[in-house]
């Protein structure tokens, strides 16, 4: 690596050069216009609400992923248990072995979002530091096994009898490959990737990222499919065919006045998935939910603002289609006090255990 190389190898100057490692003002100001023409054709600011009426304000900020999972069918989603704060280590130990939950397991916080407060538990250990730690509800759920994961955003007009998949993305979990000479940490500062998210996995690992790994052997240091947490994500939006359209409009009917949003799902296979087998979703996202897809790094910066605008544009139809089916928006002092709270718990979650 050259002097220029490594100048511009620095976070600086891989975070200019690249957008998806932007922060969300950055992208989204310079789109906010379409947003309030929107907010003026449905004469309301808060007019996602209506988008996904079984979920808490459509799914745009502060929805319970408790509230969520119960209206989910149990068989689409990893076994999960819910805990409100103060918890006691000892009660939820015992709670997790009643339900029948086998490690590893993954915490998570009831409301949350790009991969905060998300932590993975390999014993009883890690469960009861998790616990101590936990200053929001929280739920512990077992750890999907399947070795993809994916990102299908969905939306239905509450007039069809059919919805359609209008992005994928295929998530590549942050990982590293020993050469039987350099520690993790060297591979990982090699990684103009890696290197953006060095600081969190060193909070994480700690010292074992001073291993040296034996040549060829691959370790995932980050195993969260979040864009925040180091995960490469991929658009494949090209594999949405009819079979797999038909596979998650049927799961996506199952979950009463799901019209808009993005479906999180561990699988095995493509194939599996078309058929309904070895699949698992491991989180439901409404009106808030990003087209991730986005976010390849072939994609540039315009693309990102067509595919959030159509997305909003869709988002406001089927927002005023349910308006006139009854389904309230919120009230401006309602929307306004939905900020503050997402705000509160924001700060809350920064406290959580990463």
């Amino acid at each position: 690596m050259n002097s220029v190389q490594r100048f511009l190898h620095r976070p600086f100057f891989i975070k200019l050069f690249n957008w998806e490692y932007w922060s969300f003002t950055a992208v989204y100001l310079w789109i906010y216009p379409v947003w309030v023409l929107l907010c003026l054709r449905t004469r309301s600011f808060f007019f996602f609400a209506a988008s996904n009426p079984s979920i808490k304000n459509g799914g745009f900020l502060c929805e319970s992923k408790k509230d969520i999972t119960a209206i989910i069918p149990p068989q689409y989603h990893p076994p999960t248990v819910f805990f409100t704060i103060p918890a006691h280590a000892d009660a939820v130990l015992q709670e997790l072995g009643r339900a029948g939950l086998q490690y590893p397991l993954i915490g998570k916080p009831n409301i949350g979002g790009r991969g905060r407060g998300i932590k993975a538990l390999r014993n009883e250990e890690d469960v009861r530091r998790y616990v101590s730690r936990a200053y929001l509800d929280f739920h512990i759920q077992e750890f999907v096994p399947w070795k993809n994961e994916a990102g299908i955003f969905y939306v239905r007009y509450p007039n069809e009898n059919r919805g359609r998949i209008t992005g994928i993305v295929r998530k590549e979990f942050l990982s590293v490959t020993g050469d039987g000479q350099h520690t993790i940490r060297q591979l990982l500062q090699q990684d103009r990737r890696a290197i953006m998210y060095l600081a969190g996995l060193d909070k994480i690992h700690g010292k074992d990222l001073d291993l040296v790994l034996p040549s060829g052997e691959k370790k995932i240091v980050s195993p969260y499919g979040n864009h925040s947490r180091g995960s490469k994500f991929l658009d494949d939006t090209h594999l949405a065919d009819e079979a797999l359209t038909r596979q998650i409009d049927h799961i996506c009917r199952q979950i009463p006045d799901f019209y808009f949003g993005r479906l999180d799902i561990r699988f095995d296979t493509w194939e599996a998935l078309k058929e309904g087998r070895n699949f698992s979703i491991i989180e439901v996202n409404g009106a808030g939910a990003e087209p991730t897809h986005m976010y390849d790094p072939r994609h540039s910066l315009f693309f990102a603002w067509k595919e959030i605008i159509r997305h909003w544009i869709i988002l406001n139809r089927i927002s005023r289609m349910n308006h006139k089916r009854g389904h309230r928006y919120l009230s401006f002092r309602e929307g306004l006090a939905m900020f503050k709270e997402d705000k509160e718990w924001s700060r809350k979650l920064a406290e959580m255990p990463q």
